[in-house]
């Protein structure tokens, strides 16, 4: 029995590590550090050439890749592969069940890219039953994308949400979006008619009141070219620093719409939108705010691996079917 217990011990002492603040604090560093490396390697191998992403795309250009387990390994399948859509993806033929019947339209984040947010939530959507669609958007360098002005992302969004309402033959659909992702489709449902397509909003890490300079300088230095984009060529960059013209007038009057349901899933440890709880909308009754720490204290994922990781997948999940919601294991 005691070596059993010691064994125990000794396998909690090896896990132990994961959760301790300066872990994590080098953690998040090493992935940010091994995101840029190993971009600006394949970039300068690859030579990617400058690419107006949006809904104009002819589907069939668009490689399908495979899913990925985290955003690290998504992201560098999508250095050699910029217009990769995620697998389970983009599907013009599938047609909604009655069980589920809004289409999920998924819209990735600020200098990120519909694959690599999305290889992993994808192909788990289309498994529960969803038709599942995939936004490029905002223009950029290769597979760094969401740079361009969020208004002008905004319409690309509208577009491509009518593309896929005609495809489909859904009435509405539901949006799932990540950090810029997550924000920018309040002003399409705010101002370009929105709330008339839109049933749910469920945003991960959104910036909905913006971030420090701090937070969007640490999410540029993450990927290659960042920096040079942030200070240069990043609209949405500044227009997601707080009290910016964009998100102040994007807040004010009301944050919501009656006609829509919203769900933010934020996390404790996000790096980027500091503080994190300015991802939460005003409360309101269409509106559930929450941190993956609420269903599990110990999970510690941070911005970039949100959309990787298996609590906020649950949550998504609950939040797109909540009549059969299920609690997540941790």
């Amino acid at each position: 029995m005691r070596t059993s217990t010691a064994r125990t011990r000794t396998a909690r002492t090896a896990r132990t590590p994961r959760t301790t603040p300066d872990h994590r604090s080098g953690r998040r560093r090493i992935t940010a550090a091994l995101t840029g490396a190993a971009a600006a390697l394949c970039l300068a191998l690859t030579g990617a050439a400058p690419a107006q992403a949006g809904p104009a795309q002819a589907a069939a250009a668009d490689p399908v890749g495979p899913p990925q387990g985290d955003f690290l390994s998504a992201y560098g399948y999508s250095l050699l592969s910029p217009t990769a859509v995620p697998s389970g993806a983009n599907d013009w033929d599938c047609r909604p069940t009655a069980e589920h019947p809004r289409p999920v339209v998924l819209v990735h984040g600020t200098f990120e890219n519909r694959y690599a947010n999305w290889a992993g939530l994808a192909p788990r959507l289309k498994s529960a039953g969803y038709c599942v669609y995939a936004l490029a958007y905002g223009g950029g360098l290769g597979p760094v994308a969401g740079t361009g002005d969020i208004a002008a992302s905004s319409r690309q969004l509208a577009e491509f949400v009518e593309r896929v309402r005609t495809a489909t033959g859904a009435a509405k659909v539901d949006l799932v979006g990540h950090s810029q992702g997550g924000m920018m489709p309040r002003h399409y449902i705010r101002h370009l008619g929105g709330s008339a397509t839109v049933g749910r909003l469920v945003a991960l890490a959104p910036t909905n009141h913006g971030t420090s300079l701090w937070g969007m300088g640490l999410l540029a230095r993450a990927f290659p070219g960042g920096d040079e984009l942030l200070g240069l060529a990043c609209t949405a960059c500044s227009q997601q620093i707080t009290g910016s013209d964009f998100v102040t007038e994007l807040n004010a009057g009301g944050e919501t719409h009656p006609a829509v349901s919203y769900t933010v899933i934020a996390t404790r440890y996000d790096e980027v939108v500091t503080p994190y709880t300015s991802s939460f909308l005003a409360p309101a009754p269409n509106v559930v705010n929450q941190r993956v720490q609420d269903a599990c204290p110990a999970e510690f994922t941070e911005h970039l691996g949100i959309s990787y990781n298996d609590v906020a997948t649950r949550l998504v999940l609950n939040a797109l079917d909540p009549a059969h919601a299920q609690r997540p294991t941790c």
